[in-house]
């Protein structure tokens, strides 16, 4: 009797990563993407728009979704990051719950839970920045959100260096349902590239500056042109008011300078070209309090705009008239 091989099926299906502001879901994005997608600093709330991370492997492919933390909305620019949560939980096939071990409390995250309780699907819980957690504390961590929810799995890992997180993938193929690749396996990310830009630009910033300052900053890029030998960047920086743009470029420029030439580095490493980038600062009073400003620095709407624009010229239409950027 001839014996047959079971072949393993090809598994498919969108992931979102949910938890509270800091718990380094944009780190863990980036590790298993193996490449930067996602901006990662120190301060919390950075993250504002889903972010897409693509993982191949022979036995499937998994879309991440990264999402913006979890807190209390208190402006329009904080109201629109919770609807890109919201957003992104519709449609995905695991929820991805992520917890600083380090910082959490004996018992379970009722938030977190929250948004578990309500997905109708599987729950898979990440326990972040184990490496640092002596056992006596992470065991009953465990078994606090063990008691809480029924959880598929529990898993500790630590994002920054990589320990967990070939186990994570293995738990979240395992839920995946059958099915064909949604993306080649040499795409790592849907984001176009002028939003990789501003958001390099934007890490930078937010690496060098204090205080409200990183809060109040958008970047939005205005030129994104491929020459024969570089790539042209012209970016602006947003942010409410003049003092943050006086601390923003700096004594005689030195501090848009610095964030201009640590951003253009990495751009270039990313791009895999030389790259001119432009940077210029403009002050857009109260911009986060503004639904129309918030929704005009989504990447989103920016590209429903270029395409407007382009479809006006076209048809001979004039494009709108934006203002200047204040130049450095």
């Amino acid at each position: 009797m001839e014996k047959t091989e079971d072949k393993k099926m090809f598994r498919s299906g969108f992931v979102a990563i949910v938890g509270r502001p800091n718990a380094g879901k944009s780190t863990l994005l980036n590790r298993l993407v193996g490449q930067k997608v996602a901006i990662v600093t120190s301060k919390p709330q950075t993250t504002r728009n889903r972010i897409q991370g693509i993982v191949t492997r022979p036995e499937g492919q998994i879309v991440f979704i990264d999402t913006p933390g979890l807190h209390a909305a208190d402006s329009a620019l904080g109201r629109q990051m919770m609807h890109e949560v919201a957003a992104a939980l519709e449609g995905i096939d695991v929820l991805l719950l992520m917890v600083d071990a380090s910082r959490a409390l004996p018992h379970a995250d009722d938030l977190l839970l929250e948004r578990a309780k309500r997905f109708r699907g599987k729950t898979i819980l990440a326990l972040n920045k184990v490496d640092g957690l002596p056992k006596a504390k992470l065991l009953p961590l465990i078994q606090a959100f063990h008691a809480a929810f029924e959880f598929a799995a529990i898993v500790p890992i630590s994002a920054s260096k990589g320990s967990g997180c070939e186990d994570l993938l293995e738990e979240i193929l395992r839920l995946l349902p059958e099915g064909e690749a949604y993306f080649p396996e040499d795409q790592v990310t849907d984001q176009p590239e002028r939003f990789l830009a501003a958001e390099i630009v934007r890490e930078k910033a937010i690496q060098a500056m204090y205080h409200e300052v990183p809060y109040a900053l958008a970047v939005k890029v205005e030129k994104f042109e491929e020459l024969p030998k570089l790539l042209r960047i012209e970016a602006t920086m947003n942010v409410e008011r003049d003092s943050q743009k006086k601390i923003l470029i700096g004594r005689k420029g030195e501090m848009l300078k610095k964030i201009g030439t640590q951003a253009r580095k990495e751009l270039e490493t990313l791009f895999d070209k030389m790259i001119y980038l432009g940077l210029f600062v403009k002050v857009v009073p109260a911009w986060r309090e503004n639904p129309h400003r918030v929704r005009e620095l989504d990447w989103h709407a920016q590209l429903e705009a270029m395409e407007r624009t382009e479809q006006g010229a076209e048809s001979g239409g004039e494009p709108g008239e934006d203002a200047e950027p204040g130049e450095v």
